[in-house]
């Protein structure tokens, strides 16, 4: 164990990197975050990038940011960090806000010169200053960190430009040893992002020690940390962001269904990254191709579907109204199909690298017609696994379509993940055609009478061909009818299919001080920032209980019973209050009130804690 001097030991602790968009952070931000989930930490990410394509170098719209939480019962980034590594003057000037008082700012000094200062708009050439940072605010460590880049690589043959990309190496290698992280665990990181080039990989492995050694010989005059590990349950673990975990899930659903998996997309941020994980697995079978367009995307899925495969397409917000058509005729065929929307600041293009839960009324009621599909969110980046492997699974015993509702904070950011075994999740049975039916007489909009579930036969099944499109079908021939009494009952009986998914999916569980007399509610991505709340409320004397939705159509049987039990029910979301609304149409009996936020970041727990405490105390 290394001498320290003035260390401070914490349940969990956060820290912001931060710096161009050009300085690697999120790099840094990654391979910090998985060393700590190696050593047992928990741990909980939210990468912040800018809206902008690529902003001017050194420019306040151009910072770019990674916060990660680290240590125990980790749920949330963290609203305000313990460290904050700044690269240059706009990524402090931008991020100083989130430190805490009494915190650790770390700077590349030799990115504050007098044009950096300018780029920054900076009134003058004193930045700490103006920015209100005594030594009572916070320990400022002025590190050199593009010198002694330079000079740990002085000689190694590396061109200019290719020296100052290993700066936010430097930079991670003083967090390590900040809090005592063993090396060997980022350079067995390096090592693999470059494995075909030998000569970088050399050159950041250099470059880190040297940031490690010049943490070591400053240890006398900066706080260190130790953090406290949780005992896990055994397994394998690893750092795992939600668009790869939703990707897996998916994969999952066709080992336990048995049907083959098809993706349909169209690249749109942030939901690509499940199209690239999903183009990688042709090992396990996966077909993953990109189409021309949105409408392309939706409409290759649902042919795969038809052709019995487990069919996918994937998008954001502006993406999903673009398919709303292809949607509904799947609706109307009644053919398997998930939707993964991972959601970001609209309307339009609007923020497309920021999050939202604005979509969520969208996915329930976004298409022409009535056009009922069930709609599933996942709560954390973990637990889009879970959520894949679920919205598969109705899709094909229910022959749906289902949106998955995901969102740019849990798709990019990423937690600690136990892999989990194979007999934990249960078999996809989907309602295929009973053999027995395979006698050529069989009509294509034949049900189970019990779920309304239409029987799927696999096109080559002998005696089953068939035909279903997006006119509207007779109940029992399956043949195109203008009816009016037929298409009423058709109507409801699509309506009344979704709604007995309800019977297949767990009840609504309540969390915290259950008989309290207010009820803290969320749904999707929210999970970690209001159960955070809900715990401090508690704490300080203000009783609450908690559920959170990630079951949103249909609702769980007992959303009900639970809601009727509390005096006050406060519903927190990234919208203008799209499932308060949602609720309050479903149970106008219950008295909601509203906590919002639509600025393109996640809540702070403080925000929540500050609102709800404020409703509670009205009359």
């Amino acid at each position: 164990m290394l001498e320290q001097t003035n260390v401070k030991t914490l349940d969990k602790v956060v820290v912001r990197f931060s710096g161009d968009s050009g300085d690697g952070m999120q790099l840094a931000g990654n391979i910090f975050t998985n060393i700590s989930a190696g050593v047992g930490n928990q741990v909980s990410t939210f990468p912040d990038y800018p809206a902008e394509i690529r902003a001017p170098q050194g420019s306040l719209g151009g910072v770019s940011g990674f916060q990660v939480s680290v240590g125990q019962g980790v749920v949330t980034p963290g609203d305000q960090c313990d460290v904050l590594l700044a690269m240059n003057a706009a990524a402090l000037k931008q991020n100083i806000k989130f430190l805490k008082q009494g915190g650790v700012v770390i700077v590349d000094i030799d990115s504050f010169k007098e044009a950096d200062l300018k780029k920054a708009k900076f009134a003058t050439d004193k930045p700490f200053e103006e920015l209100g940072i005594t030594p009572q605010r916070a320990q400022v460590v002025e590190v050199a960190v593009t010198t002694m880049t330079k000079a740990a690589l002085e000689g190694t043959g590396l061109d200019p430009k290719s020296v100052l990309k290993c700066r936010n190496i430097f930079a991670l290698g003083l967090v390590c040893w900040l809090f005592d992280r063993d090396l060997e665990g980022a350079l067995r990181h390096l090592m693999t992002k470059f494995a075909k080039k030998p000569a970088v990989y050399e050159a950041n492995a250099k470059v880190i020690r040297a940031g490690y050694d010049y943490g070591h010989n400053i240890h006398a005059s900066v706080s260190t940390y130790r953090v406290e590990t949780d005992n896990p349950r055994p397994g394998t673990y690893t750092d795992i962001n939600g668009n790869t975990a939703t990707a897996w899930g998916l994969i999952m659903a066709s080992e336990k269904s048995g049907r083959p998996l098809f993706l349909g997309s169209y690249p749109i941020t942030p939901a690509t990254d499940i199209l690239h994980e999903l183009a990688k697995r042709k090992d396990l079978g996966v077909k993953a191709v990109q189409m021309e367009d949105e409408i392309a995307g939706v409409c290759s899925a649902i042919g795969a579907s038809y052709a019995g495969n487990l069919a996918v397409t994937s998008t954001s917000g502006p993406g999903l109204a673009l398919k709303g058509e292809g949607i509904g005729l799947a609706v109307m065929a009644e053919l398997p199909l998930v939707v993964i929307d991972v959601q970001r600041g609209g309307p339009s293009t609007g923020l497309p690298t920021k999050t939202e839960q604005t979509d969520l009324l969208q996915a329930l009621f976004g298409r022409n017609g009535e056009s009922p599909v069930a709609v599933v969110a996942p709560a954390s980046p973990t637990d889009c696994f879970t959520m894949a492997f679920e919205a598969a699974r109705i899709a094909l015993e229910h022959m749906t379509p289902v949106i998955l509702l995901s969102d740019a904070f849990i798709g990019n950011g990423s937690s600690a993940w136990r892999v989990p075994d194979p007999d934990e999740f249960p078999e996809i049975r989907p309602n295929y055609l009973p053999a027995d039916r395979c006698d050529g007489t069989w009509q294509p909009y034949e049900r189970d009478e019990r779920t309304k579930v239409r029987y799927w036969a696999i096109p080559g099944t002998e005696g089953a061909t068939h035909r279903v499109g997006g006119l509207e079908k007779d109940y029992n021939t399956g043949a195109i009818s203008n009816s009016p009494e037929n298409h009423e009952r058709m109507v409801y009986t699509r309506r009344e299919k979704i709604a007995r998914i309800a019977d297949s999916i767990p009840a609504l569980e309540v969390a915290c001080e259950a008989d309290a007399d207010t009820l803290l509610v969320g749904w999707g991505g929210t999970y970690g920032h209001i159960l955070t709340a809900a715990r401090q409320l508690c704490d300080e004397g203000k009783k609450v209980a908690f559920a959170h939705f990630r079951y949103i159509n249909p609702l769980p049987a007992n959303t009900g019973e639970i809601l009727s039990r509390y005096r006050r029910v406060i519903v927190a979301e990234l919208n203008t209050g799209q499932f308060a609304d949602y609720l309050q149409a479903r149970f106008p009996e219950v008295k909601i009130s509203r906590i919002n936020k639509v600025q393109g970041q996640p809540f702070l727990v403080s925000e929540i804690v500050s609102r709800a405490s404020h409703i509670m105390e009205e009359k």
